[in-house]
């Protein structure tokens, strides 16, 4: 039941490990997103991102709150970057504990689609010496939208 918004790097192997430890008898699910070599351009050397942390941690935290109501979470956590990354660093990882998978990657999947359109970070892909920001996804919101209204289903 955590948020973390940082400019530090993201250790997944620590972060599951001592989130399982904490939370030893539930089923976990989680998900890491990395920098994509690739993007609104056909190549990206890095990503940018920027952010607004208290926001961010405030917005994140809100995501967290309802999916524990909607799934009955023991715990959930997000980690996100922000800052300059490297193709392939990880961008954000979440996990989520509940007493049954179902639970768990519903609300890991539910917290992934809304915080992808709801948590303010912005994004701009370089490329060589160019720059573009990158624009909100039709399929990004096309997946948060499956979740208003109470809908659970993927």
């Amino acid at each position: 039941m955590t948020v973390l918004v940082t400019k530090d790097s993201i250790d997944l192997g620590n972060l599951y490990q001592v989130f399982v430890e904490r939370y030893p008898s539930a089923a976990v699910a989680n998900f890491a997103g990395h920098v994509r070599d690739h993007g609104d351009r056909e190549s990206v050397d890095c990503l940018e991102l920027e952010a607004y942390p208290e926001m961010a941690i405030s917005q994140l935290t809100a995501l967290g709150v309802e999916a524990t109501s909607r799934y009955g979470l023991h715990a959930w956590q997000v980690v996100h970057r922000y800052g300059e990354l490297s193709v392939g660093e990880p961008i954000v990882w979440v996990a989520t504990a509940a007493d049954h998978r179902a639970d768990a990657f519903a609300a890991c999947e539910f917290l992934m689609d809304t915080l992808k359109t709801d948590a303010p970070f912005w994004k701009r892909e370089h490329s060589g010496q160019e720059s573009s920001w990158v624009k909100v996804q039709t399929r990004d919101l096309e997946r948060k939208a499956r979740w208003l209204g109470g809908s659970d289903t993927a």
